[in-house]
């Protein structure tokens, strides 16, 4: 791989870490993104979860249950930080990369856009691709590069021997 590529790489997943990372932020940091009831109330994933429409419509209405929503209000920033973390820092790179196609996968699930026209909330007109899509579609091309391998804290986890001691090992 040439050093542009790597370096688009690299920054790809800086960008998409930062996005997670700062996702989590907010939520955790600035209670009101989204909430449940009138404007003084706790913020809450509840009205996300109640409108769910995708083929998961049903186990996302049930996270909503009073008993299980603080649990869930506190695993999802909770996830997005510490994925942000792991593509900014680099560190553990490949677990990152899983759970953010994780995460992404279930936004998607929630609520696929079949419409294909402008809805409300929503940025542009969507039809089957949004950016939860492009964006998992993006750590996919990260998981596949390994991008830990080219820049990052995984570069000090995994150290190899220098090239000269490799060579002394290979049988003759």
């Amino acid at each position: 791989m040439t050093g542009p590529q790597q370096l688009a790489l690299v920054l790809l997943r800086t960008l998409v870490g930062w996005h997670f990372l700062y996702e989590g932020l907010y939520k955790l940091w600035w209670p009101a993104w989204s909430r449940d009831g009138w404007p003084l109330a706790r913020w809450t994933s509840g009205g996300y979860l109640r409108s769910a429409i995708g083929p998961l419509a049903d186990a996302f209405h049930g996270l909503a249950d009073p008993r299980l929503l603080p649990v869930v209000d506190r695993i999802v920033p909770l996830a997005l930080v510490l994925v942000g973390l792991s593509l900014l820092l680099g560190l553990f790179t490949r677990a990152g990369c899983i759970g953010a196609l994780l995460l992404l996968g279930s936004f998607y699930a929630s609520a696929i856009p079949t419409a294909g026209v402008s809805q409300a909330g929503a940025e542009g007109a969507y039809l089957i691709v949004n950016k939860n899509l492009v964006e998992a579609g993006a750590v996919l091309v990260l998981l596949s590069f390994g991008t830990g391998r080219i820049a990052g804290l995984d570069l000090l986890r995994g150290r190899r021997p220098p090239a000269a001691a490799r060579a002394e090992e290979v049988p003759s």
